[in-house]
């Protein structure tokens, strides 16, 4: 590995080719997608071992990549049996386990390899006749050379060893070394913490910091180091989404202040209902965003059924009592119809008159579809709801006052984007999700919008009840599931089948980070839409039901046909994967069986469970599992059993997975992930960062006296990422 001396100009944009040689530089950007000096040194140690301890075998996952200390009890070679050639085993050891290290015609590691010699061993965990073993691993062995003169060798052998991010072609040692080349070489980095919020806290200096976290001598070195730099990554983050919030509220917009007497306050005489405490304390800090001269940027949040869309429609008429539009935009054309339908009947003839919603997706008929087009740009529709369909460039408005966005998570950056660059001057932009999410990530992901929360019902809303069914404790009640349901049908009520593959053929989703109990095939097969169907459809108990399949291999005509003849009435039993996870309203709904529910996330069953008890009838929920009392699987299905509070499961989903990408999305098509900070238990000290950050932008708008900062927030959020923050 050769070295190359670093530019003092920018040394974190250094390009690590120039650095480390073409070689190596290509591949880090394969292994881990590096490309710079500073990605290299921000690929954080995951753990630290010391020369004189061993690493607990036993509980090594299956099919992972792992690096583990250990030591080589006894090596062995044989031949192979069908063809020339021989086998090396080493066998290592923690003292307790024991895990085979094989080589194919590689004798010659016999004399690397003997016995009581310790070292860092790396490869991928595998299985042969019952016993682990890592198949041709990488290794690096600890030496019998002594230790610098200054360093005794009791302090050598407990130095901590630091323990990378590896792949089966760069393994953390690897990683280290060229760390090591890279630190010989750094010179002194500017700290993008100011001098007097770094002091008072306690934190290290930057280039300490960074050099500690990879080099320390003692555990007490790399502690500080990892919460010096997990402020600073808090700290450069929060400064990141002010100063996009900043921006957004520099803009011009129009206000929409609803007329005395107007379509409001006529539409708010005419209901039926009582608004909760919490839709009117939303609606009224919605209604002081819209009245003001810069854009709204507000993400609201509820429960499915918490009376989102009436809060949406009450800011709708204030746009349209100052003569603008509304843009709804809705994830298929299934809802977007449910919308238009719903919109109408809570509006009343009178004022559906007036404002004239308008439906536009990519089904309709070309006589409509110019009908539509017209009543959009000409302004007679008050109210324009659709699809993907209304980023069209056939699709203009006369004043576009206010976009509202319906479960967000599931349209791309630029699609909510081009919507709003409709108005002749920035549009209100509301957005609406029904998935819960925990304060602190809701302050790290959505840091740049206002935040609302609708967690109170409606009156009369009867709870869902739900009920595991654990298989590994009683396999008898599996036919109690089906019995169960007949139930429901034969009260002329309708339900979801939900499984988590579509055919034997069919990948199973993936199971979110962190939720499965060890990486690998799961212990039975899972349980496919065709397999569901042909039983349902064969058992006498449903002979006179229609039972159908709904999956994401249908066509998009196909799987809204089958939705539309769900909500009519004309399926009585629907069996899916999730795509039905957000989907029409179904009143008559009444029961959800997700079978091998651990195969699902806490979040996904709260989402999936919220498809039924939407109507006058009482909602069953069960949850079909295999997996075994204590394991994680289990503990998150017990979990979403245990309450129906959304926001509760989602802070307990948190826990159990952890947080994936934070900054930036895949809908971005990039990756920026958050490095040390995680947000399930950084709450505090996010807030504390995002306090600070506030004061320094107050104090220095532009950042122009806080030069280091302002290169952290450049090299953090480079044009693309800035982008997707703006287009958020």
């Amino acid at each position: 590995m050769q070295r190359y001396p670093l530019s003092v100009a920018s040394p974190l944009d250094q390009k690590l080719g120039g650095a480390l040689g073409a070689r190596t530089a290509s591949a880090f950007a394969k292994a881990f997608g590096i490309a710079t000096v500073g990605e290299l040194l921000t690929h954080y140690p995951r753990r630290y071992a010391r020369r004189g301890e061993l690493t607990e075998l036993s509980h090594l996952p299956l099919d992972e990549n792992v690096t583990i200390v250990a030591e080589v009890i006894d090596v062995r070679e044989r031949p192979m049996r069908a063809k020339k050639g021989s086998i090396l085993e080493a066998r290592i050891t923690d003292g307790k386990g024991i895990l085979t290290l094989t080589f194919f015609n590689q004798a010659w590691r016999a004399k690397d390899l003997r016995p009581g010699v310790r070292g860092i061993f790396a490869g991928k965990v595998g299985e042969y006749r019952g016993s682990r073993q890592l198949a041709h691993p990488d290794y690096e062995l600890f030496t019998d050379e002594d230790p610098a003169p200054s360093v005794s060798p009791e302090a050598w052998a407990l130095t901590p060893i630091p323990i990378y991010p590896a792949t089966s072609t760069v393994s953390s040692w690897q990683v280290h070394k060229a760390v090591g080349v890279m630190l010989d070489v750094l010179p002194e980095l500017d700290d993008p913490v100011p001098d007097a919020v770094r002091d008072a806290r306690g934190l290290l200096p930057f280039s300490t910091a960074i050099r500690l976290i990879h080099q320390p001598s003692v555990d007490s070195e790399w502690h500080a180091a990892r919460k010096s730099l997990r402020f600073q990554e808090a700290f450069v983050l929060q400064t990141a989404l002010l100063e996009q919030r900043k921006r957004l509220r520099e803009l011009a917009a129009t206000p929409r202040v609803p007329k005395e007497g107007g379509l409001l306050e006529q539409f708010d005489a005419a209901l039926s209902f009582e608004l909760t405490a919490d839709q009117r304390e939303v609606g009224a800090a919605i209604a002081d965003d819209i009245a003001a001269a810069e854009p709204m940027n507000r993400l609201l949040q509820g429960e499915v059924g918490s009376g989102k869309t009436v809060v949406a429609l009450r800011a709708m008429l204030a746009v349209a009592d100052t003569g603008g539009q509304s843009a709804l935009l809705a994830p298929t054309e299934v809802l977007a119809g449910q919308h238009l339908r719903s919109i109408v009947a809570t509006l009343g003839p009178d004022l559906a008159a007036r404002l004239r919603p308008t439906l536009i997706t990519g089904q309709l008929p070309t006589a409509d579809r110019r009908k539509a087009l017209l009543a959009a740009v000409t302004g007679q529709a008050h109210i324009v709801i659709g699809t993907h369909a209304l980023m069209s460039e056939t699709v203009e408005f006369f004043d576009l006052g206010l976009v509202v966005v319906d479960e967000q998570h599931r349209f791309g950056v630029d699609q909510r984007e081009a919507l709003r660059r409709k108005g002749a001057v920035p549009p209100h932009v509301l957005v609406l999700t029904a998935t819960p999410i925990p304060r602190t990530v809701a302050m790290t992901v959505f840091g740049d919008l206002d935040i609302s929360t609708i967690a109170e019902l409606p009156a009369g809303r009867i709870p869902i009840e739900t009920f595991i069914v654990p298989l590994a404790d009683r396999p008898g009640w599996a036919d109690r599931v089906w019995e169960r349901l007949s139930e429901e049908l034969a009260q002329g009520r309708q339900a979801f089948v939900v499984c988590p593959a579509i055919d034997s053929d069919a990948e199973a989703p993936p199971v979110e980070a962190g939720e499965q109990d060890i990486v690998g095939e799961p212990s039975h097969p899972l349980t496919t839409v065709a397999e569901t169907l042909q039983r349902l459809r064969a058992d006498p108990r449903f002979a006179a039901q229609r039972v159908e399949g709904l999956h994401g291999r249908l066509s998009s005509e196909e799987k809204d046909a089958r939705m539309r003849a769900f909500a009519a009435g004309d399926i009585d039993v629907l069996v899916a994967t999730t795509v039905i996870e957000v989907g029409v309203d179904v009143p008559n709904a009444s029961a959800m069986i997700v079978l091998d529910a651990d195969r699902f996330g806490v979040s996904q069953l709260h989402q999936l469970r919220g498809r039924v008890g939407r109507g006058g009838v009482p909602g069953l929920c069960l949850l079909v599992t295999a997996a075994e009392t204590g394991t994680p699987a289990r503990e998150r299905v017990e979990a979403v059993a245990a309450t129906l509070d959304g926001f509760e499961l989602a802070q307990k989903d948190l826990e159990l997975r952890q947080e994936g990408d934070v900054l930036g999305s895949v809908q971005s098509g990039r990756r920026s992930s958050l490095r040390l900070l995680r947000v399930v238990k950084d709450g505090e000290l996010i807030l504390e960062a995002r306090e600070l950050a506030s004061l320094v932008l107050a104090d220095d708008p532009t950042l122009a006296r806080h030069s280091a900062l302002r290169e952290a927030l450049d090299r953090r959020l480079d044009e693309a990422e800035r982008d997707f923050l703006a287009k958020s």
